[in-house]
């Protein structure tokens, strides 16, 4: 056991980083394996499109829970390489709606087959005695109605 594992829950932070760089290269290899194009930071912006078919730069930032900036950042390269396409939305002539273009859509069904090979594996890896997901999405909701930080100054002020 290397020092940060002894950390405990002090690392956390650290670990789950860790983790998930470890999911990361391992997925972006996945990919390269059966011969698809694609890099891991578009997964959330990409998916978000595939699944709503049509949605604005807000929806989709509070979707996959990224700053208006970096959500911006990521659906430029989709238009860039043609994977994705705007329109005015008709409501309101100063919003833009993201949809898949026919590439992108051929795209997406290329991934299809993959994300549910990598969705068995990922169960797979995350059913343990203490299920992963069921712990991160209880960690979730603990921060989401009082952050890390909220919760160590009410704790520091209450002494």
């Amino acid at each position: 056991m290397n020092v940060i594992n002894e950390a405990g829950i002090l690392a956390i932070s650290t670990r789950l980083h860790r983790l998930s760089e470890q999911l990361r290269k391992d997925g972006a290899m996945i990919y390269k394996a059966f011969g698809i194009d694609f890099e891991l930071k578009w997964f959330p912006v990409i998916f978000t499109i595939y699944k709503k078919e049509i949605a604005g730069v807000v929806e989709i930032a509070n979707e996959i829970g990224y700053t208006h900036p970096s959500t911006i950042s990521l659906l430029k390269e989709l238009e860039k390489l043609e994977l994705i396409q705007w329109e005015k939305d008709k409501q309101d002539e100063r919003k833009r709606l993201f949809k898949l273009t026919y590439k992108g859509s051929e795209l997406i069904e290329k991934m299809k087959p993959v994300w549910e090979l990598m969705s068995q594996v990922l169960g797979d890896i995350a059913d343990n005695p203490n299920n992963l997901l069921a712990a991160i999405n209880e960690a979730e909701g603990k921060i989401a109605s009082q952050s890390f930080y909220q919760r160590v100054l009410q704790y520091k002020n209450s002494k």
